[in-house]
């Protein structure tokens, strides 16, 4: 079953939904946004009635901004607390303290950020909304430099957003220990046994130690291959924390030079934020995430990367990082960036009037050619953005 919502829904997820003839409930903003009759609808309080009548029955949300009305319409329900619990950084940290008793974190309001005292912080450590998306007002703080910074920086009228506030809410954050190692993104769902099946491993790279940006995914044959049983092994501990059935995740990790992994978060009943890591090798390999979830089914990686050993199959997020004033804005050269890759498979435009970005790149890299993706990693995006400055056709926007 699907339960969908705003601020954005893929063509590939709706053609998943149509072609499988999945159910999908009828919510006022479903209905808007996908207006095909066609789909297998059901209106929402036989939704309701099915759902607490078979509580173990999955379900999938693009969006978060859907995770309202779970709060709604099934508040008393397991399935509402596993979502409060894991939504909620600091209550994850709660919940999982066990297997880490010596990760340092505190919940802080947002009026106490410009009290801070070093004194009573240790560095490194990271400072960041209790319920957050998007690496919205996350900052790492590596000295009292960084602390000056990141205290000018989070005030409520730096923080507006398009979110609501069960997906993002700024009023409190969460401050705890810095997390070295490589960070990875993992779409996985629990079975309706409880036992872990990874769907995608994505290596997330950083163009600095302070960068907190979303910029680039990659995943590959070989580092699914990699990674794979101990991500299991350790993603089964906390599923059964929470007692996880029939439940879809997207967890964010660290592995540190020991081989240690420690959580940054779970986000609960979805795979990557606005339908990207779940559509990545969808739409680059035609293995479809959704579809083995509903099914309970396990991937095949032999089968899935057949041919494909040796390709890199990466989510370029289009951040505007370029410090150039949205209101000066008129245009991105989306023609120009591709032509920057060497198989940009697709390239999703977004209203960046709408977003807090331009889009998506889609795109597959032979070994050997990663200059492409360290380039657009460092980017500012400059060279692709069209400014009243720049151009005199003020019509312009693509």
């Amino acid at each position: 079953m699907f339960l969908v919502d705003k601020p954005f829904l893929s063509d590939f997820l709706i053609d998943t939904i149509r072609d499988n003839n999945f159910n999908i409930i009828a919510t006022k903003v479903a209905r808007e946004l996908i207006k095909d009759d066609s789909l297998a609808w059901i209106e929402e309080d036989k939704a309701v009635s099915i759902i607490k009548n078979n509580p173990q029955i999955p379900i999938y949300s693009n969006s978060e901004n859907a995770l309202s009305w779970i709060e709604q319409n099934l508040e008393e329900s397991e399935l509402s607390n596993q979502i409060k619990i894991l939504k909620d950084k600091f209550k994850f940290r709660e919940l999982i303290k066990e297997l880490f008793p010596d990760f340092y974190f505190k919940k802080i309001g947002i009026e106490e950020i410009p009290n801070l005292s070093s004194e009573d912080l240790t560095f490194p450590f990271v400072i960041k909304p209790s319920v957050g998306f998007f690496s919205i007002g996350v900052h790492i703080v590596n000295n009292e430099e960084d602390c000056h910074n990141a205290k000018n920086e989070l005030h409520p009228e730096k923080l507006k957003s398009i979110f609501p506030e069960n997906v993002l809410n700024t009023s409190k954050f969460i401050i705890e220990e810095f997390i070295s190692g490589e960070e990875y993104a993992i779409d996985y769902y629990h079975d309706n046994n409880g036992n872990v099946v990874l769907l995608n491993v994505l290596h997330h790279v950083f163009s600095s130690g302070t960068d907190t940006s979303d910029r680039v995914y990659s995943t590959s044959k070989e580092i699914i291959g990699k990674h794979k049983a101990d991500f299991e092994s350790f993603l089964n501990k906390i599923g059964k924390q929470l007692h996880l059935k029939n439940f879809p995740a997207h967890a964010e990790v660290r592995i540190d030079e020991n081989g240690r992994i420690t959580p940054i978060e779970i986000n609960p009943l979805r795979f990557g934020g606005l339908c990207t890591t779940g559509d990545l090798l969808g739409i680059t390999l035609g293995f479809n995430s959704y579809q083995c979830f509903i099914e309970n089914r396990k991937p095949d990686w032999e089968k899935i990367f057949k041919a494909k050993e040796d390709k890199i199959f990466s989510i370029i997020v289009l951040n505007n990082n370029s410090e150039i004033d949205p209101g000066n804005i008129l245009g991105f050269e989306y023609s120009e960036l591709e032509n920057d890759f060497e198989n940009p498979v697709l390239i999703r435009k977004l209203d960046f009037n709408q977003f807090p970005l331009f889009g998506f790149v889609f795109t597959e890299t032979s070994s050997g050619n990663e200059k492409e993706l360290n380039d657009i990693l460092t980017s500012n995006l400059r060279k692709y953005i069209k400014t009243r400055e720049n151009s005199t056709d003020t019509s312009y926007i693509k």
